[in-house]
């Protein structure tokens, strides 16, 4: 193997620079001493060459073809180079000769393929720049972005995964990008990792003990040429569903992002979340890559293995497309399997991540024919994996072909889900659709009509009203209809069916009387308490969505995928401007951390404490069930070292409703803690401000509002109540 003869050295190359054979485990680019191995699988592949960049370098600087009798092992192709260290950049060169099926294998041999291994990937540093003035640049001739190999010294100190307890968990669902990128953020670094240290007091404040973040791993946000037909302003992929590489975190989110050091930035914010005792949950897309189908770029794994990667019809070569992003990963194949298994164990072992929420999850129970396996291999190895057993597994089961699997999810009493019957029928209720009490009941009590069959908890119900896919919860209270004109699809896209209600006024209310202005916007108010009393006092992990707390609005878009721009950003403003309902917020989630009923952890009654849950309606034990009734009282009771009592009433009737309370035993009674039919402050009621009823035995719960009581008398009681988590 030859030296390629000019180029500009590598900075970190230590003395002759040769290739050797090399190993073929682990795989990726790895640092030893005297030099670097790299090894690559491909099955299909007759010809693979190793190019090696020095910083910033247009060309390779070595170019090392590999010998398939010497640096091939099974289907890896492998090589040691000695005098190379951290600091260059690689790729891989590959073809196949001859291409006996072109269907199948998509070999591209001038374009560098990215190693899928890859920890950190150059190239992508600046964001939404076009991929076609990518492609012109002079370094692009063998592809804008390279795997670079970095140095995995970061001192963690004694930082490890927090391991904090289902039954403890407030999930926050941000977006990197968008949480800081607004001017009101005031972040020194906004749009960035560091941007979102800047902003752990406040999640600190608000009570939350995780955050889980929208895709942070190399992804290409440039693959649209459409433009907002209102603006003209070029649109990208936001969000971040479009992976390039599984491994590396995205460069363009890291402040100072030269030379891979989005890792080093990466792996600070989530030692700083820690510290704050909160934990860290990715948002992973294993289901589809930013390759599309046939008519899209080539990247890395379309050009290494098409047809090991991708699920594609043999004989014709098209891609499956379960997911609506034009590909499927081919997830169950032993090859990406251990792909996916190694990548998990990336995050957690190195990047000292808490928790995964997997995207479409259902792609990952398919076949290699696309069928719908009944033990799929991946997730079994991931619910059953050693090195995974205490981190949070969670599942968005579905998938876009309409692959539904919410309660019948393989789970072997592991995986939780996003339970997107919680968000429906909640969204329902609260709107006074008709015949929701039942559905009510069942998900203030950990929805065990979907997953006590399966042998699992509440706690594997991950409850929401909204998420990055849909209305904000403000939109969710102002508008009967999408409104996604700003998207360029001609409102098409994003989902019709939202069970939402403007209140009487789509939209903005300026313009309206002043006095019919503050009616509907007094209403939409009371909704969002009364949907946000309701996610996090019943029994489930609840999830919540940034900027919910103070109203952020996206202006009626529920697809806001592309919108990098004030639509999809967090406008901190309003948590100025909003702050009784943040105030609200946290007061909700201080009580719910404050009693244990809310968090219970089963579906049956433990013998050790008497844990019970009752409903009720307006009389005490007659809950009504019929077409037509829209209120519900819920009983959760709990004794075990003391007694606990919290009677929750619900009215979704647009009349006020008199609700008749149960006796509480020893003399105890009731007290005043939360009222969404109130204003700030007597909305929430602070620890050790619970009032004593006017009429003791009876409440009268306004229209379309939920109220909370507590049971208390004795001092006992009154000091349970002034110790709330501090």
């Amino acid at each position: 193997m030859k030296k390629k003869e000019g180029g500009a050295k590598p900075r970190s190359r230590k003395g002759r620079v040769e290739a050797r054979r090399g190993r073929p485990e682990p795989l990726g680019a790895t640092l030893s001493r005297g030099g670097i191995n790299f090894a690559l699988f491909s099955r299909h592949a007759t010809a693979v060459t190793l190019a090696v960049f020095a910083p910033g370098a247009e060309a390779p600087e070595f170019l090392f073809p590999l010998d398939p009798r010497l640096n091939r092992t099974g289907d890896v192709w492998h090589a040691f180079v000695a005098g190379l260290g951290p600091g260059v950049g690689y790729g891989y060169l590959l073809d196949r000769e001859p291409n006996n099926n072109p269907r199948r294998h998509r070999y591209f041999p001038g374009r560098l393929m990215l190693d899928p291994c890859a920890h950190a990937i150059v190239g992508g540093e600046a964001w939404g720049v076009p991929r076609e003035e990518r492609e012109r640049r002079p370094e692009a001739t063998f592809g804008h972005r390279r795997g670079f190999v970095i140095e995995e010294d970061f001192d963690w100190g004694d930082d490890q995964p927090l391991n904090r307890p289902m039954s403890e968990t407030v999930i926050y669902e941000l977006h990197v990008r968008g949480f800081t990128r607004h001017p009101s953020s005031g972040a020194a670094r906004p749009g960035t990792y560091a941007g979102l240290v800047e902003r752990i007091p406040y999640l600190q404040g608000l009570g939350v003990t995780a955050v889980e973040l929208l895709p942070v791993y190399e992804f290409e946000e440039a693959d649209t040429s459409r433009r907002n037909p209102q603006t003209g302003e070029e649109l990208l992929n936001y969000w971040g569903y479009n992976p390039i590489n599984f491994f590396s975190p995205n460069a363009s989110y890291a402040a100072d992002n030269a030379n891979g050091n989005q890792v080093r930035e990466f792996k600070e914010m989530v030692r700083a979340f820690h510290r704050a005792g909160i934990e860290v949950i990715l948002d992973v897309v294993f289901n589809h890559t930013a390759e599309g189908d046939a008519r899209g770029p080539t990247f890395s794994f379309r050009g290494i293995d098409n047809s090991v990667y991708y699920i594609i019809d043999p004989l014709t070569g098209e891609y499956a497309n379960y997911s609506g992003c034009g590909n499927t990963v081919n997830c169950n194949h032993p090859v990406t399997r251990e792909l996916i298994r190694q990548c998990l164990h990336y995050w957690v072992t190195e990047m000292h991540v808490d928790g995964f929420r997997f995207d479409l999850a259902s792609i990952l129970g398919r076949g290699g024919d696309g069928g719908v396996l009944s033990n799929p291999p991946l997730l079994e190895h991931i619910a059953f994996d050693p090195v995974l057993a205490h981190t949070k597994i969670i599942a968005e089961a579905w998938d876009a072909a309409g692959l539904y699997q919410v309660g019948s999810f393989p789970s072997w009493q592991r995986w939780a889900e996003w339970n997107g019957k919680f968000r429906d029928d909640l969204r329902r209720f609260v709107k006074s659709d008709p015949g929701m009490i039942p559905a009510l009941a069942n998900r203030l009590a950990g929805s065990p009509d979907v997953y006590r069959g399966s042998g699992r908890s509440p706690l594997h119900s991950i409850n929401f009203i909204t998420c990055h896919d849909g209305f904000t919860l403000r939109d969710l209270v102002s508008y009967d209809r999408k409104h996604n004109e700003a998207n360029g699809e001609d409102n098409r896209d994003g989902a019709n069916n939202n069970h939402s209600w403007n209140c009487g006024r789509e939209g903005e209310t300026a313009g309206l009387d002043p006095a019919e202005a503050a009616r509907i916007e007094g209403l939409r108010l009371r909704q969002q308490k009364n949907l946000a009393a309701l996610l996090l006092l019943s029994r489930g992990v609840p999830m919540i969505l940034a900027g919910d707390e103070f109203g952020r609005t996206q202006r009626g878009n529920n697809n806001a995928y592309c919108q990098d721009n004030e639509i999809g950003w967090v406008d901190w403003r309003l948590a100025e401007r909003n702050a009784d309902l943040v105030r609200f917020f946290r007061e909700l989630i201080r009580f719910r951390q404050s009693f244990v009923s809310f968090r219970f952890g089963s579906f049956e009654e433990p013998q050790d404490c008497d844990c019970r849950l009752s409903f009720h309606g307006t009389e005490p034990g007659r809950p009504d069930w019929s077409w037509e009734s829209r209120s519900l009282a819920a009983w959760f009771t709990e004794t075990d070292g003391g007694r606990e009592d919290i009677y929750l009433m619900a009215n979704a009737w647009w009349e006020p409703l008199a609700f008749t309370l149960p006796e509480l035993p020893d003399g105890r009674r009731w007290r005043l803690k939360l009222d969404t039919g109130l204003v700030s402050p007597d909305d929430i009621l602070e620890p050790g401000a619970e009032r004593e009823l006017n009429e003791p035995g009876k409440y009268k719960v306004r229209s379309r509002s939920v109220v909370a009581l507590v049971g208390s008398d004795d001092m006992r009681d009154k000091k349970k109540l002034f110790d709330y988590i501090e």
